[in-house]
């Protein structure tokens, strides 16, 4: 019987398939999003505009393209995963000559209606374009090092755009998305052991490059380093962004200020309140029972994603859901990291409650294909 067969003969069809969705995640998403409608409301002083309304407008739109792209037969997006992996890189590449330059980073394409972000795509489409790759490959050629070298080329290729843009924060989780992709193949972890290694070579390299002529990262990418060390040494500089948020956390206590009650934001001393810092606008606020309510949430998707992921019978299918649910983890995982201290300020935003449209689309998109994984699976 073939892949297509199988795959056509074990799920439901029409309106049944609505029954089968993972109707937790679904509504999981939904309290997620909410939160962020709340935190733009209060940041904008008790106002749905210029945040809140288009950030609604564009769940809706997003809740929409997670149900169609549920619809679709799974076995119809692993055969299109090569088509949108091309159509990643092709975008960033256009980002290249014609993208959108802001806060001397130039990473968005002017669609007219929208800016749209490529990154954001490739981190999708790279989770989508190995899920396939390893569903192809045998798995006792997971180890061979011919077969290891060909994941890791479709990792770097869109992780040498991206670090180009400059986006330190995005090629991050790319490297640590198809590296987790990777692990859950089954590829022997000295493998892994190795690039550790070569990790720690690589920061050591960083930190002697400083100043010299073959500079490896942007003097702004070391100021944040030297941000994340030592915060207080530039009050006022360069630790403005982690003090202020650092002082948000502090005044939240337990409860928070109240609703539309915090000073950081509300006077203004947070910047980026809306987008990279939007969590602690809501420590602050509601304290440290709401900001362990919205990571309780975030823990509830990437459980019931697990749950599903094992028990897919489809290899593509348990993959790509492993991935996706490991991206949108370093998302939350990496900006919470950011914004309390633990990691240097690399701009990523808090997924589905930083205001943003490209994130929140693509995202959607991606959980539908965690849908689709989840609807079409062998039964």
């Amino acid at each position: 019987m073939s892949y297509l067969e199988y795959n056509t003969k074990y799920v439901p069809t029409g309106f049944r398939k609505l029954l089968y969705l993972n109707w937790p995640v679904i509504m999981l998403l939904i309290a997620v999003a909410s939160f962020g409608f709340l935190m733009l409301f209060s940041v904008a002083g008790g106002s749905a505009q210029p945040w809140m309304e288009p950030q609604m407008e564009r769940f809706a739109v997003g809740l929409a393209l997670m149900l169609v792209v549920a619809m679709v037969p799974i076995w119809f997006w692993r055969n299109m995963s090569v088509v949108a992996y091309l159509v990643s890189i092709a975008l960033l590449v256009a980002v290249e000559f014609v993208g959108v330059e802001r806060n001397g980073s130039q990473r968005w394409l002017d669609l007219g209606f929208m800016d749209l972000q490529p990154s954001e795509m490739a981190k999708i489409t790279m989770v989508m374009i190995l899920a396939a790759y390893y569903d192809w490959l045998p798995a006792k050629k997971t180890s061979h090092p011919l077969y290891v070298l060909i994941p890791v080329f479709l990792i770097m290729l869109p992780t040498y755009f991206v670090l180009a843009q400059p986006d330190l924060g995005t090629s991050l989780l790319l490297v640590a998305g198809g590296g987790a992709m990777m692990f859950f193949a089954g590829v022997h972890w000295a493998y892994f052991a190795t690039v550790i290694l070569t990790g720690v070579s690589l920061v050591f390299a960083v930190f002697q490059s400083r100043g010299t002529p073959y500079q490896i990262l942007q003097d702004y990418q070391y100021r944040r380093i030297d941000t994340f060390l030592d915060p207080a040494n530039d009050p006022l500089g360069a630790g403005y962004h982690i003090t202020q948020a650092k002082i948000a956390f502090g005044s939240g206590g337990w409860t928070g200020r109240g609703f539309m009650q915090g000073t950081q934001s509300r006077l203004n001393f947070l910047p980026e309140k809306h987008t990279d810092f939007i969590f602690t606008t809501l420590a602050e606020e509601f304290g440290f029972l709401g900001a362990m309510g919205l990571l309780t949430l975030y823990l509830l998707i990437i459980l019931f994603c697990i749950v599903s992921a094992v028990n897919n019978r489809d290899r593509f299918a348990s993959l790509l859901t492993l991935g996706i649910a490991m991206t949108f983890f370093l998302f939350f995982a990496l900006n919470m990291a950011m914004v309390t201290g633990l990691a240097p300020v690399v701009g990523v935003p808090l997924p589905l409650v930083s205001y943003g449209g490209s994130a929140m689309l693509v995202l959607m998109v991606a959980f539908g294909l965690v849908q689709s994984a989840h609807v079409h699976r062998p039964r």
